[in-house]
């Protein structure tokens, strides 16, 4: 039995790690930011939500990672963030101030 849950929680944990969300964001330089989206164990971000918010932490724009997990939007006025949400404990915030070309 000691044994049984030992594993069971070492492969718990290991499943954790296997799924640590990875987002990038590039500045394409027209006007236009490209951020793409996955996980540390090769999974695509397709469909995982994804907002960008102004410095009031108002949502700005909202949608999801298309099927390259990829989402791209038109670069807003003034300070704002990309907020990459796989769920709880998988989310990656990127301030517009680290988005470069």
């Amino acid at each position: 039995m000691t044994t049984a849950l030992a594993l069971t929680l070492v492969l718990g944990a290991t499943t954790a790690i296997a799924h640590t969300p990875l987002c990038s964001c590039y500045d394409n330089g027209d006007g236009t930011v490209l951020c793409e989206g996955g996980f540390s164990d090769g999974s695509s971000a397709a469909g995982v939500g994804i907002r960008v918010l102004d410095a009031d932490e108002n949502v700005v724009l909202e949608g999801e990672m298309n099927e390259y997990s990829e989402f791209e939007f038109d670069k807003p006025d003034g300070d704002y963030k990309v907020v990459f949400d796989a769920g709880p404990g998988h989310g990656v915030e990127i301030a517009g101030s680290d988005i470069v070309e």
